[in-house]
């Protein structure tokens, strides 16, 4: 990557959302830390309090701007949380210099999340959470650690399905199954897509789609040339 690249890098990759939309997911993103702070707060305290993991405002982000993404699905929200968590407590305890530790919990979450089909990029911030703040988490034991972890993916699950399902246009969880594409003879054949399309079909969508204008290009012209390829092998 020379010098200009490297600068042109820095250009955001903005997906054509309207403000109202960007207004809409910061409100509701605040009432539902609001209201899981307050469900944390009043539900039963035996021995330690029932904290809010900083991790879980990431989730709010992915939950509710962008309800309909793979990684903020309920799989990966609360496998992704409980197997970094688990990740985090063992390095911790395990390993003593917290440097160490830590890089240790992070690369052991994603990998883990990878393995178990449940990325979830705020899980790797609960891992590095439990070995940064050991101190504070160790006297606790592990059960009630768990209980604090399920406490905040359980609360958030449960307003994201609220939430989300009374919103217009939005529908959560979302089911990503891939639809077959059948062509009639109505439809034309050979259609040049152009990212002007791409941004268009953005624009009807609701919500925040995680993936940019470009990549989209990108996956349509791969997709097409494997399917050509394809098409010659079979012909051949």
């Amino acid at each position: 990557m020379d010098f200009k690249e490297f600068i042109l890098s820095f250009k955001t990759h903005t997906a054509p959302i309207p403000f109202t939309e960007k207004i809409r997911n910061g409100l509701i993103g605040g009432i539902a830390i609001l209201l899981l702070g307050l469900a944390l707060k009043y539900l039963p305290q035996i021995n330690y309090p029932l904290v809010m993991l900083g991790s879980i405002a990431a989730s709010a982000a992915l939950l509710f701007a962008a309800p309909h993404s793979p990684m903020a699905q309920p799989w990966p929200l609360f496998g992704g949380h409980l197997i970094s968590a688990l990740a985090g407590w063992l390095c911790s305890q395990l390993i003593s210099d917290p440097l160490l530790a830590a890089g240790c919990a992070v690369g052991s979450a994603i990998f883990l999340m990878h393995y178990l089909n449940c990325l979830h990029p705020p899980g790797a911030a609960t891992a590095l959470t439990l070995v940064l703040h050991s101190a504070q988490f160790h006297p606790m034991g592990w059960p009630w650690v768990a209980c604090i972890v399920l406490a905040n993916i359980g609360i958030s699950l449960v307003l994201a399905l609220l939430i989300n399902n009374l919103l217009p246009g939005r529908h959560y969880p979302m089911r990503h199954a891939p639809q077959p594409i059948q062509q009639t003879d109505m439809q034309p054949k050979h259609v040049q897509l152009e990212q002007a399309d791409i941004e268009w079909a953005l624009t009807q969508m609701d919500g925040v789609i995680d993936v940019s204008e470009e990549d989209l290009v990108d996956i349509y012209e791969l997709a097409i040339k494997h399917a050509r390829n394809r098409g010659g092998k079979v012909n051949s």
